[in-house]
C-alpha cells in the first residue's frame, strides 16, 4: 500500500525529530482587518505542525483588495532547521486543474472550443473508446467520462479506455481527464501549457514567481519529504525521507508557486476574474459556468459539487470554492469564502497522506471572526499522534476462524490489540497507530513483519455504528455477538494473485493483494469484485472504473499487476503466501 493519486486510501509518513514550527517570515503586507485573527491562526498552525510532525507550511491569506499576510512556519530541512521562507515555492498540486480550467473558459470566450465539443474532435489520437455517446470536454472538466485514473498512454499500445459507466452520471475524479485537458490547451493554444499558464495567468496576475515544475526552476522550491517506507502503510510521525526533485508539465497538477503568487490567485477568485484594474480575464458568463456545482462530489464529503476545477459547497453557511492538492513530496489546500470575500492558501513540505485543510478552515473561520467583530475561537489542546476521536467505535471482543480471539482496548492514548502470547500464558498488546489520513485504518508496529498489513475495521466510516469486524491480512475478526453469512469458496486460482506488486514511478508504488473472506482485497482495505472478463474492480466506490488484471502466471505466481493501465511486478519476499505461512 503506497501514496498514489488513485488510492481512496490517504497514507503518509511523517518525521520522528523534533521539529520547529514557529512562523519563520512573513512578508510586508497590510493585514487590515484580518489583523486580528492573525495571532489565533499563527498559533492553530504551530499546534497543526506538532501534532501531525510536518516540516513546513507555507500560507497566505487574501481578501478583494489583495494578499493581506503570508507567512511561513516550520522547517525546509529536518538536519540543519533551516526554516521555510516566505520566498520558496511550493508545489500546488491539483489546484493547477483550476488554472487549466479557466484557461480553457478563455478558450471558450475566444470562440475557439466549446465545452461540448467531444474530445476526440480536437485530440483524435487519444486512446479513449467511447461507443454509446462522445466523451466532451465538460465530461472531462467534471470528472464525469466514468474512466479510470490509469495512465494516458498506456504501455500496451494496443490498449484503449472505456467508460464504465453513463457519460455525466457519476463523479470520479480523474487525473488522466485533465491531463488530456492540458494537452488540449497546448494543442488549440500552439504553446505549451508552461507558456500558456504565463500568458494567460501568471503575468496578468502579477505571479512572478510561479510556473511549471521543472529542474529549471527546481532551486526555487523548497525542499521535501515523502515516506521513508513506501512499501507499506504508515502512521503519523513515522520518518521521512528527502524526496527526489521531479518534472510535472501536465494537466493535472503541474504549477510551482510562493505564497504571494498564490495570494493573487485568490484574489483574482474572490473577484470573480477580474483584475485588479478592472479587465476581466474570463468573461462573467464563463467564470459563472467555471464555478457552477455541476454534479454531485461525495469523495470531496460535506456534500460538496464540482464545477471546472474547483468543488464548490456551503462552509458555516457560506458558498466555499475549494480545491486541494496532492504532490509526491507536498500537500496543498485552497479555501474561498465567496460571500465574505476572504481566501486561504496553505502548502505543507512533505506528502503524509493528509493536505491542510484544518489549516485553511480555520484560517476562514478566525479571519471571518475578525471581519465580524467577534471574539477569537479558543484553541483546543493539543492531540497525541495516536488520538482518535471515538475510540468506542473500536473497542471490544473480535473473534476469527481457527485463532483465538482478540481484544480492542482503550490503553490511555488511543487503542490497542490484545492477543494470547505467542509463547507461555499472559496477554500481548500491541499500540495501534491511526494510518495517516485514514478513518479506520490502523497498524502495528511489531517489527516481525505485521506491519505490512493494516487494520481494517468494516463500519469505521458509519458515524456512531460500531465496527462489526475488522480484517489484517488474510484474517476476518469479527466482533462477538454478530453473525456473518457463509460466503462460497474463492476459485483456487485466485491464489496465484496474492502478493506484493510493485512500481518505482512514484504515482504508483506498491500494493499487496489478499485473499480473505473468500474475496481479494487490494491493500487490505478495497473489495476486488471479478468483471467477467478476467479483470476485478474496485468495489471501494460503488461505481468505480478502477480496475486490476493479473498476468503472467509462473509456477502458481502471477508475476505482474496491472492498474487501470499501470504495470506492477511482483516482489519476492518472505511473506508471499505461496511460499508458505505468511510471517
Amino acid at each position: 500500500m503506497s501514496l498514489t493519486r488513485r488510492t481512496f486510501v490517504s497514507l503518509g509518513a511523517l518525521a520522528a525529530v523534533p521539529l520547529r514550527a514557529t512562523a519563520s517570515s512573513a512578508a510586508e503586507v497590510d493585514s487590515g482587518p484580518f489583523g486580528p485573527a492573525i495571532e489565533y491562526v499563527h498559533a492553530f498552525v504551530q499546534q497543526y505542525l506538532h501534532e501531525i510532525g510536518a516540516p513546513g507550511l507555507t500560507l497566505a491569506l487574501a481578501d478583494h483588495s489583495g494578499v493581506r499576510h503570508v507567512a511561513s512556519f516550520g522547517v525546509a530541512d529536518l538536519v540543519t532547521h533551516e526554516p521555510v521562507r516566505v520566498d520558496h515555492q511550493f508545489h500546488i498540486g491539483s489546484i493547477s486543474k483550476s488554472m487549466v480550467g479557466l484557461m480553457l473558459m478563455q478558450l471558450v470566450d475566444e470562440g475557439r472550443i466549446s465545452v461540448q465539443d467531444p474530445i476526440e474532435r480536437h485530440l483524435p489520437g487519444l486512446r479513449f473508446d467511447s461507443p454509446g455517446a462522445p466523451i466532451t470536454i465538460h465530461h472531462l472538466l467534471t470528472h464525469t467520462a466514468a474512466l479510470p485514473d490509469g495512465p494516458l498512454f498506456p504501455p500496451d499500445p494496443g490498449f484503449r479506455h472505456r467508460p464504465a459507466g453513463p457519460l455525466g452520471r457519476d463523479f470520479h475524479y480523474c487525473n488522466q481527464g485533465w491531463r488530456a485537458l492540458g494537452h488540449l490547451v497546448e494543442h488549440v493554444d500552439r504553446r505549451s501549457l508552461g507558456e500558456s499558464l504565463h500568458a494567460r495567468l501568471f503575468a496578468p496576475l502579477g505571479m512572478g514567481h510561479s510556473g511549471v515544475i521543472t529542474f529549471d526552476d527546481a532551486p526555487h522550491v523548497v525542499r521535501s519529504y515523502w515516506p521513508a517506507r513506501t512499501d507499506r502503510p504508515y502512521a503519523v510521525h513515522d520518518p521521512l525521507d528527502v524526496a527526489p526533485r521531479i518534472v510535472e508539465t501536465d494537466g493535472a497538477g503541474c504549477v510551482a508557486s510562493t505564497p504571494a503568487d498564490m495570494g493573487r490567485y485568490l484574489q483574482f477568485l474572490i473577484n470573480g476574474g477580474v483584475l485588479p484594474d478592472g479587465r476581466r480575464l474570463v468573461s462573467e458568463r464563463s467564470f459563472a459556468a467555471f464555478t457552477t456545482p455541476h454534479i454531485e462530489a461525495d469523495e470531496f464529503g460535506n456534500s460538496a459539487h464540482y464545477g471546472y476545477g474547483l468543488a464548490v459547497d456551503l462552509f458555516d453557511g457560506h458558498r466555499r470554492l475549494r480545491h486541494t492538492g496532492g504532490m509526491t513530496s507536498f500537500a496543498s489546500a485552497l479555501e474561498v469564502d465567496t460571500q465574505s470575500g476572504i481566501g486561504v492558501f496553505a502548502s505543507v513540505n512533505a506528502m503524509q497522506g493528509i493536505r491542510p485543510r484544518p489549516v485553511a478552515e480555520a484560517a476562514l473561520r478566525a479571519v471571518r471572526a475578525a471581519l465580524e467583530g467577534r471574539p477569537q475561537a479558543t484553541l483546543a489542546p493539543r492531540r497525541a499522534p495516536r488520538h482518535i476521536d471515538a475510540p468506542a467505535l473500536f473497542i471490544g471482543r473480535y473473534l476469527t476462524t481457527g485463532g483465538p480471539a482478540v481484544q480492542i482496548v482503550a490503553d490511555g492514548v488511543g487503542i490497542a490489540l490484545e492477543q494470547p502470547a505467542l509463547r507461555g500464558p499472559g496477554v500481548m498488546r500491541r499500540p495501534l497507530h491511526p494510518v495517516c489520513g485514514a478513518d479506520g485504518l490502523f497498524v502495528t508496529r511489531g517489527g516481525n513483519g505485521d506491519d505490512l498489513n493494516a487494520l481494517v475495521f468494516e463500519s469505521a466510516e458509519v458515524a456512531g455504528h460500531p465496527s462489526a469486524s475488522f480484517g489484517w491480512g488474510s484474517a476476518t475478526f469479527v466482533r462477538e455477538g454478530v453473525k456473518r453469512p457463509t460466503k462460497p469458496a474463492a476459485p483456487a486460482e485466485w491464489s496465484a494473485y496474492t502478493g506484493h506488486y510493485r512500481s518505482e514511478d512514484p504515482w504508483v508504488g506498491s500494493h499487496r493483494i489478499i485473499l480473505r473472506d473468500a474475496s481479494l482485497w487490494m491493500d487490505g482495505a478495497i473489495p476486488l469484485e471479478p468483471t467477467g472478463d478476467g479483470r476485478f474492480w474496485w468495489r471501494n466506490e460503488p461505481t468505480s472504473p478502477e480496475w486490476v488484471a493479473f498476468a503472467d502466471v509462473i509456477g502458481g505466481r502471477a508475476m505482474r499487476l496491472v492498474i487501470s493501465g499501470d504495470h506492477l511486478v511482483r516482489i519476492s519476499e518472505a511473506t508471499d503466501p505461496s511460499f508458505g505461512d505468511s510471517a
